[in-house]
């Protein structure tokens, strides 16, 4: 049974070497994909899927009328997120606007 220590250094050169090989790999797939986006002229929008994927939505930052009044307060709710206290676990329809 091996000891501690030799353990320890199996593993730190175990290491070192899944390092390297791991480096070798993605240096030839890198140059394996470069080859194929220049052999069929890709573009990023081809292999990553376009902008699509990546626009924001255009309702972000809209602002949205209040659904629900609390009449004591005053206090307006839209009806997304989370509830107020004012407002949760009862029946929404008396707090309608």
């Amino acid at each position: 049974m091996s000891n501690y220590k030799a353990l320890i250094a199996r593993k730190a050169e175990l290491d070192r070497l899944i390092e390297e090989t791991r480096k070798a790999e993605v240096s030839g797939a890198v140059a394996e994909a470069r080859a194929l986006i220049a052999e069929f002229g890709l573009t990023s929008e081809d292999v990553f899927g376009g902008s699509k994927a990546r626009k924001a939505s255009s309702a972000k930052g809209t602002k949205v009328e209040a659904k629900y009044r609390d009449p004591a307060t005053g206090a307006t709710w839209t009806g997304r997120g989370r509830a107020p206290v004012w407002i949760a676990d009862k029946d929404r329809s008396a707090f309608a606007i």
